[in-house]
């Protein structure tokens, strides 16, 4: 079951893996015109979404893992802080991902909520790659 569970966790990992080009794709929005703009903000949303199952899927398999492993407790508070982090702001950045459409809908300027978006989601790779460092690197328990 151990092992199971770690390769759903494998590939969890893997489908978090679309933090790592979100900052590349919403800085990339900026460069296109405005129906490019609402299609890759459209398609960051739905590629978000998916990513948010994936945190699922991590919450899941990471509490069985933290469960039948002895780590340190230190350990165990630093990866579940970092897991709420991303989740929380792989949530927040889908409201300036939305409004980037919205503002091309309407004839605005969606280059504040590009920024917004972009920012949000350096700082998401940021602690994902944290998060993979803990993950490679766990601090277990002296036996």
């Amino acid at each position: 079951m151990f092992d199971f569970m770690l390769f759903l966790h494998v590939i969890g990992a893997a489908g978090m893996g679309f933090y790592i080009v979100l900052p590349l794709m919403a800085g990339r929005a900026s460069k296109l015109d405005g129906a490019g703009q609402a299609g890759l903000a459209a398609g960051l949303v739905s590629a978000n979404r998916v990513a948010q199952y994936f945190l699922v899927l991590q919450l899941l398999t990471g509490g069985y893992l933290m469960s039948q492993g002895e780590y340190k407790v230190i350990w165990m508070i630093i990866v579940t802080l970092l897991f709420l982090a991303i989740a929380a702001l792989g949530g927040i950045v889908t409201k300036p991902l939305k409004r980037i459409a919205t503002a091309i809908q309407s004839g605005e300027s969606a280059s504040a909520h590009i920024a917004k978006a972009r920012v949000l989601s350096l700082i998401i790779l940021v602690i994902y790659v944290v998060i993979l460092y803990f993950m490679k690197y766990p601090i277990h328990k002296d036996i």
